[in-house]
């Protein structure tokens, strides 16, 4: 049987979770996962403004979900938490179940129905 989750884990739990329930940081961390990226690359692949992006990567690294090493005067980005790429691939597994399962219920729906199309 699993162990339970210690009362001291939760609020650094909440605080992970708080990471990544935003868009734009969910945007930050997909191109991320492609790879190491500066500033730069990251605003063009995500299509959001350059502060914005400054202002998400700054949180993902003090959450260290992400980490920065600079290189002359850019600053390039990486992910830092394996967890993410796993976490983020679940959710995406788990939403394409979902959808699936939605589209049979339909058809199932549709199916049982003998109606003439409504002519």
């Amino acid at each position: 049987m699993p162990a339970t989750i210690p009362d001291a884990f939760l609020d650094v739990m909440a605080e992970k979770f708080r990471m990544l329930a935003d868009p734009t940081r969910l945007a930050i961390l997909r191109a991320l996962m492609q790879g190491e990226r500066n500033v730069t690359q990251v605003v063009e692949e995500t299509g959001r403004n350059q502060a914005n992006v400054s202002k998400h990567l700054k949180l993902l690294a003090d959450a260290g979900l992400v980490s920065r090493r600079k290189q002359g005067l850019q600053v390039f980005y990486r992910l830092d938490d394996p967890l993410v790429d796993r976490l983020c691939k679940l959710v995406c597994e788990t939403i394409v179940q979902d959808a699936q399962q939605a589209v049979e219920r339909q058809k199932s729906l549709l199916s049982g129905w003998g109606g003439d199309g409504g002519a």
